[in-house]
């Protein structure tokens, strides 16, 4: 790959840690190179201007160069705007961080994966624990991974999904309308109603946000494959205490 220089990039600090003894590998969501990791030349200097700046859940506009696996930061501006995570929200923030870090390939652009997580940081930003946004980004990012959700079609009938019935949900394939659907099927039992909400992005009723809380919750642990989201952890730990 040949060296490139990208300018006025809006982007996200998903994650970062210490480069010898004075700079930092930032990892970023960005909207048109998806994620990508870049040096912070003299990030952790105390003079540095870069060192308060470089913070998660805030849009920055940014600009790098370099040819190599890792590109060099070139430039960092505060965009502003999106009040600071706190308590349950900062939680749920990291968790969607966890999320990209984990699913989503490096240098693989998804700019209206990148938009509907704006959407849910500022949902957060304004106290919403519980907000759709959560779910839609997780529909939206299983979707632009090209695990394209079945939601209101029965996976065996390929009838519409029935308000008033009961569907387990089989990997890979989506809802169906019967009981004992074998090892591969989400057991928790769905109303159809709760997935025709999913599918319509409508999560007013309570019981709907309960569902497909869980339902999303699965679907992502058998996409990790088995790795823990060590946000999860620490929020049950802290809810215990």
């Amino acid at each position: 790959m040949g060296r490139q220089r990208v300018d006025g990039q809006t982007c996200f600090v998903l994650h970062h840690h210490p480069y010898s003894e004075t700079s930092l590998i930032i990892d970023v969501f960005s909207r048109d190179h998806g994620r990508l990791p870049l040096l912070a030349r003299g990030a952790r200097r105390p003079r540095s201007a870069m060192r308060g700046m470089l913070m998660a859940f805030q849009p920055l506009e940014l600009g790098w160069f370099g040819g190599g696996e890792v590109r060099t930061l070139a430039k960092a501006e505060w965009l502003g705007g999106m009040p600071l995570l706190s308590g349950r929200c900062l939680m749920l923030g990291y968790y969607l961080n966890e999320l990209l870090v984990k699913l989503l390939p490096r240098e693989d652009a998804h700019a209206a994966l990148f938009d509907t997580y704006f959407a849910a940081l500022s949902a957060l930003a304004q106290g919403g624990a519980d907000a759709p946004e959560l779910r839609r980004f997780e529909i939206s990012l299983l979707r632009e991974l090209g695990y394209g959700l079945t939601l209101d079609v029965d996976a065996d009938s390929g009838e519409p999904v029935q308000t008033s019935a009961d569907y387990a949900f089989v990997l890979e394939r989506g809802p169906v309308q019967k009981v004992g659907a074998g090892d591969t099927a989400l057991e928790q039992g769905l109303r159809g109603k709760t997935l025709i909400d999913m599918a319509a992005d409508d999560y007013s009723d309570p019981r709907t946000r309960l569902e497909s809380k869980i339902l999303m919750r699965r679907l992502l642990a058998h996409h990790l494959g088995g790795q823990p989201l060590q946000a999860r952890r620490v929020f049950m730990e802290l809810q215990e205490l």
